[in-house]
């Protein structure tokens, strides 16, 4: 079954009453107090959420939240895209960003960062990023990659046809002042590992109908130089 291990997502064909009861798992689980999460577009809008909320909300038309609110879970929904968490304990800024290639290609990891720096007064170099269980080298074939992919991503090819979108977002942070140490990558492909939901898996095996994993960032209430991520999946 497409839905049998905590689909997050409501945009997939789940019934709604299963996706708000796997919500409430998560922010039980988490002791999350309210979630703010996005209807994902693969594009590159980023959406501040500059106050306080008392409910649950989904943003229309935006793959990145950024916030300084705490209480609040930002989360990501995914299945092989990359969920890429930030947090800057100077300033209590956090980020969630949904990357899949063409997210890539829109380097919405820079337009984040720079939202953050902007927005927050947050610095490039004490921003932490960490990238979640998502496509693999083993599994990231593009075989249109002449016209999906920019020139400037050739160089990450891997194998024929093959790409390591890990190092392209590492590459992506780092360019715009992200430390090497203060990226970490999960390094877990979600085609692999049957823990997770997979949309290149579902279409291999089916008619790529699969539910969605969930990333989630959250500055806690009682300490907000304190970095708070988890992954459900």
């Amino acid at each position: 079954m497409p839905y049998t291990s905590l689909n997050l997502s409501y945009g997939v064909g789940d019934r709604e009453a299963a996706v708000l009861a796997n919500r409430q798992l998560l922010k039980t689980e988490l002791e999350v107090e309210y979630l703010a999460s996005a209807r994902q577009v693969h594009g590159d809008r980023v959406f501040t959420v500059s106050t306080s909320i008392t409910q649950d909300l989904e943003f229309k038309d935006c793959d990145a939240l950024i916030t300084n609110q705490p209480g609040i879970g930002l989360m990501i929904q995914q299945a092989d895209c990359q969920a890429i968490l930030l947090h800057d304990p100077v300033q209590g800024a956090i980020a969630a960003i949904h990357s899949g290639w063409q997210g890539s290609v829109r380097n919405i990891i820079t337009k984040t960062i720079t939202a953050l720096i902007e927005g927050f007064g947050s610095r490039a170099k004490d921003i932490r990023a960490v990238i979640s269980p998502s496509l693999g080298s083993c599994c990231g074939e593009f075989k249109n990659y002449a016209q999906e992919l920019p020139v400037a991503f050739h160089c990450f090819q891997v194998n024929p046809n093959y790409f390591d979108f890990w190092a392209i977002s590492r590459d992506q942070l780092q360019r715009v002042g992200i430390t090497r140490e203060n990226i970490e990558i999960c390094a877990i492909c979600t085609v692999c590992n049957r823990d997770f939901f997979s949309y290149r898996r579902a279409g291999r095996e089916g008619n790529r109908i699969t539910g969605r994993n969930g990333s989630m960032i959250m500055l806690p209430k009682n300490d907000l130089s304190a970095d708070y991520a988890d992954s459900a999946d």
